[in-house]
């Protein structure tokens, strides 16, 4: 019995296998996933706890390692000098794919530097899932949590909305409520897309603009995952002037003729030339 299992052992390359884990579903995960992790010497995960419920579904007999963001820095020297010595490692989150907005970047640039083995088992992803079922444009940005911080988010939301692609957001549900101001200033005008409990009993997608979300009526739980339109969807239909375009204005007055102003502003929208007019106007006056 252990001379098969070494020679099953064998059959994989030693190295770090980044292992892709359901989303909420424990039936979406792959036979190629199972079969690493039952060959694997160790398995790191963010909570033994939830991935514990998919190794007894699976049978999968291997001890688990806690790898989360407080303690990811501290398991790194003796991960790595596991690797060298030829085990098998995979790395798991509690949901979806390890490095993206999870544990796991780290590990997979220390192993780069030590030219360790690092390979990926692709499995469900909540991002792809989202874009999927949006009926928005398959070119994408994916952006993540929101930061902590005011300014950084002001920003990045800022430079976010001035791409003609679908913006796919990481957002807990009880922050949710609080950065509606931020979406809205920054994709008015845009479709949104919020999925709730994906592949879950309980999933649930809600439809909608922009532009009404503090009108929504519904209680949400957990993380969402947000998908915001492109700008090219709404081609059909007048934009209106968004704080963003009213900076970008105030910035290109000085420099361009209003003309200019109202061909670029519309390279990727459709707002009337007489509201870009009026606002222009109506900057010149002020100074």
């Amino acid at each position: 019995m252990v001379r098969n299992s070494i020679i099953e052992k064998k059959e994989i390359k030693n190295g770090l296998y980044v292992v892709s884990t359901p989303i909420g579903n424990l039936d979406d995960i792959t036979l190629r996933a199972i079969n690493i992790l039952k060959k694997s010497d160790y398995v790191l995960c963010e909570d033994t706890r939830v991935s514990k419920i998919l190794f007894r579904k699976y049978e999968i007999n291997v001890k688990l390692t806690s790898n989360h963001k407080f303690n990811e820095k501290k398991n790194l020297s003796k991960t790595i000098s596991l690797l060298k010595s030829g085990s098998i490692i995979s790395i798991i989150s509690d949901a979806g794919t390890p490095s993206i907005s999870d544990p796991g970047k780290i590990l997979v640039q220390e192993c780069i530097k030590n030219n360790i083995n690092v390979m990926p088992i692709p499995g469900p992803s909540s991002v792809v899932s989202a874009v999927s079922v949006s009926g928005f444009s398959e070119k994408f940005f994916f952006y993540g949590f929101f930061p902590e911080k005011k300014k950084i988010l002001e920003d990045d939301l800022e430079k976010l909305s001035k791409l003609n692609s679908s913006i796919v957001l990481f957002i807990s549900s009880k922050k949710f409520k609080k950065t509606i101001p931020y979406l809205k200033k920054n994709f008015s005008g845009r479709k949104v897309l919020i999925c709730r409990e994906m592949t879950k009993y309980f999933e649930e997608f809600i439809r909608g603009d922009v532009d009404k979300l503090d009108l929504f009526d519904f209680e949400l739980k957990g993380e969402l995952t947000i998908v915001i339109s492109e700008i090219e969807s709404l081609k059909n239909s007048s934009q209106k002037l968004n704080e963003s375009d009213k900076r970008l204005i105030k910035e290109m007055i000085k420099k361009l003729s209003i003309k200019e102003i109202i061909n670029f502003i519309n390279q990727n929208k459709k707002i009337k030339k007489k509201e870009i007019y009026n606002y222009c106007i109506k900057i010149k006056n002020e100074d």
